[in-house]
């Protein structure tokens, strides 16, 4: 990978802790797919993706970071929201862009 995936994961993190809706969906590859286990659904497509990120912004704000880890294709960043600690698998494009992200709660 060209870029830095624990950067480019922070940069996520960051927008999601201050409510940058566009930021956030700019980082996403055009079919990227989002698993929630929070939410229990999989998202596909821009539309559905918005959505998916007004909603997640106002029921599970992120307030801080608890850890950050490499991947084989990224890096899996943990947070603390309003439940709990989550922790988000993302995984990047050769451009670095999160073509794939996976989250959940800690158990």
């Amino acid at each position: 990978m060209a870029f830095d995936p624990m950067a480019a994961a922070i940069d996520w993190f960051d927008a999601y802790r201050t409510g940058d809706i566009e930021t956030i969906l700019q980082m996403y590859t055009d079919d990227a797919v989002t698993e929630c286990g929070c939410e229990r659904v999989i998202i596909g497509g821009r539309e559905s993706l918005r959505s998916y990120w007004v909603r997640r912004l106002k029921e599970y704000p992120a307030s801080r970071l608890d850890d950050l880890k490499p991947s084989e294709d990224g890096a899996t960043i943990l947070y603390v929201a309003r439940d709990g600690i989550v922790s988000a698998s993302l995984e990047f494009d050769d451009s670095g862009r999160i073509a794939v992200h996976r989250c959940g709660p800690m158990k």
